[in-house]
């Protein structure tokens, strides 16, 4: 295989997964060589502070098809995704996890149809696996928020994909900072297709989310995606503006009618509503302006901080040096 220029680039983001690396290259090998695709890993390091790229590299000594990038800092998943996404040099990119709950055998499916014609192959969960049940009930939650944000389905979306070339290109030309993989690979178009898989067991360790950085994750997603939340600010204001002329008329009256306006508990009440509302509502603005701020100074979505296996591997595009 190391003879063959690769077709197949699949994109591992790691992230303290140093005991997942190995595992994860050793389960890649197998598949691709068993079924003669030329195929090479890209494990990309997104700042980890465990033994990740020592893992990373090591691999990449034992096994010509792994490559490496490694962050100067933590700069996120997404940000990781699309630095594969721009070194990778294969006819067609695969985003999978480090721990495997992704399974390879589906990649080799998804490669397939690719090889079909299609261009995009998303990877649909049948099942999620095991999950703890806190963990199941935010994630149930952050998918129907970001399913009503986007207006796309995403109770099943991941990151597990399988691009063309044509939909790669697309994807790092885009100027934007703040990304959205799981949805702007829908947002490309071209001619797609669904694939179901079921989660399996990490093959190591613990999940890196938290319900914190769930909700974050949500949060700059909707954001960066979708103006739906601006949207629900007007709606809110044209709700209350209804209430408030109606409340004027009823005050009219009472006053035209000689009759003492009472209900001086309900004021404070609507005034402390009201006043709540306004603070939320800046507060989504001000998340809209706090993006168009990142994008406006144009800083790199990730810095590499070194790199192992690339250099040769690159020239046989004829890409230059990113």
């Amino acid at each position: 295989m190391s003879a063959q220029r690769e077709t197949l680039s699949i994109i591992i983001p790691a992230y303290n997964e140093a005991d997942n690396i190995q595992a994860a290259a050793q389960a890649v090998r197998s598949v691709m060589e068993r079924e003669g695709i030329a195929a090479a890993v890209y494990f990309v390091d997104d700042g980890s502070t465990d033994g990740t790229w020592e893992q990373i590299g090591a691999a990449a000594g034992e096994w010509d098809m792994v490559r490496g990038v490694r962050f100067s800092r933590n700069f996120g998943k997404e940000a990781a995704i699309f630095a594969g996404l721009e070194t990778a040099a294969g006819d067609c990119c695969a985003v999978m996890d480090c721990d495997l709950q992704h399974p390879v055998e589906t990649l080799v499916e998804m490669y397939r149809l690719w090889q079909s014609g299609y261009e995009v192959i998303e990877g649909v969960k049948e099942d999620r696996g095991k999950e703890n049940p806190v963990y199941r009930c935010m994630t149930a939650l952050f998918y129907k928020i970001m399913s009503a944000a986007v207006k796309m389905d995403m109770s099943k979306a991941s990151d597990f994909k399988l691009l063309d070339r044509k939909a790669v290109d697309a994807l790092v030309a885009l100027p934007e900072r703040n990304t959205f993989f799981r949805a702007l690979s829908g947002w490309v178009g071209y001619k797609t297709v669904s694939v179901g898989f079921r989660v399996q067991e990490r093959q190591a360790g613990k999940s890196k989310w938290s319900a914190v950085s769930l909700i974050k994750y949500a949060v700059n997603n909707i954001v960066s995606f979708t103006t739906a939340p601006l949207y629900l600010v007007t709606a809110m204001g044209a709700l209350f503006l209804v209430l408030a002329v109606i409340q004027g008329i009823d005050s009219i009256v009472s006053f035209a009618t000689h009759r003492a306006v009472e209900g001086f508990t309900t004021v404070i009440l609507i005034e402390l509503i009201i006043g709540a509302i306004v603070m939320l509502s800046l507060g989504i603005i001000g998340g809209y302006i706090a993006k168009i701020y990142e994008e406006v100074k144009g800083r790199h979505r990730f810095i590499i901080a070194g790199t192992v296996g690339l250099p040769d591997r690159r020239k046989e595009r004829g890409d230059d040096a990113h």
